[in-house]
């Protein structure tokens, strides 16, 4: 019998893949969203076995949003929880020249991220429950420099959205808000240089479900050693913080 249904958005490829192989693997039926959908398709034979339903999605497509999500909420007859997890990693100094990346990646971050949040609460706001799952960042707590600058301010404006929903203390709706740190996925891959406390993905991933599962209202994960270092990024100065990152 299964223990639910899961919406994952960004399902075809790093975190969002993975977090669909460990909830099939937990026993959750699986809704997987994303534009590429021969890798959906593949995925969905991977999981034989497990209820899997996979549309594409460009989560910048507002219209696409509320209408895949209503469409998977109508074939399973309920969605349990939705992973806000769609993102992009694009970036470039501010003043550059490189607006068309930072764009992107603001739109795809926020401004879907946004999207899938109404169209998840909408649904859930109807069952009158539900678990609504953000994907922020570690790099959300303070702003970043250079190439990262936008990207950690979408992950801290995605941050902000799930304390403002869970304020609002929605009937029978639990919000979670995720920080991975260093995880390797398909986003940072070009990175050839060994960064320090990178784990590998299905390792990061555990991490990530385990603190989803037990619905936390925040989690840094892995909590080794991201529970410390959210700590000293939120307090160190911004000299020292630069350091770290």
């Amino acid at each position: 019998m299964s223990k639910g249904v899961v919406l994952i958005t960004g399902a075809s490829a790093g975190l969002g893949e993975e977090m669909a192989r460990q909830f099939a693997a937990l026993g959750y039926d699986l809704a997987l969203c994303a534009r590429r959908t021969d890798r959906l398709t593949a995925l969905q034979k991977e999981l034989a076995g497990t209820r899997v339903s996979v549309r594409a999605l460009d989560v910048t497509d507002d219209q696409a949003v509320f209408t895949v999500f209503r469409e998977f909420a109508e074939e399973f007859g309920r969605i349990d929880r939705v992973i806000v997890n769609a993102g992009l990693g694009k970036g470039a100094p501010l003043g550059t020249g490189r607006w068309d990346a930072n764009r992107s990646t603001a739109m795809v971050n926020f401004v879907g991220a946004l999207a899938q949040t109404e169209a998840a609460l909408e649904i859930f706001r109807a069952q009158q429950r539900g678990h609504l799952v953000l994907i922020s960042s570690m790099s959300a707590l303070r702003g970043m420099r250079r190439a990262m600058t936008t990207y950690a301010a979408t992950k801290a404006g995605v941050a902000a959205i799930a304390e403002g929903v869970r304020s609002e203390r929605i009937r029978g709706v639990d919000v979670s808000v995720i920080f991975p740190g260093y995880i390797r996925s398909e986003m940072n891959e070009h990175v050839t240089q060994k960064t320090r406390f990178m784990v590998d993905t299905p390792a990061g991933v555990r991490a990530m479900v385990a603190a989803i599962e037990k619905r936390k209202a925040k989690a840094y994960v892995p909590a080794w050693p991201w529970v410390p270092i959210g700590v000293a990024m939120r307090t160190l100065p911004l000299s020292v913080v630069r350091k770290l990152t």
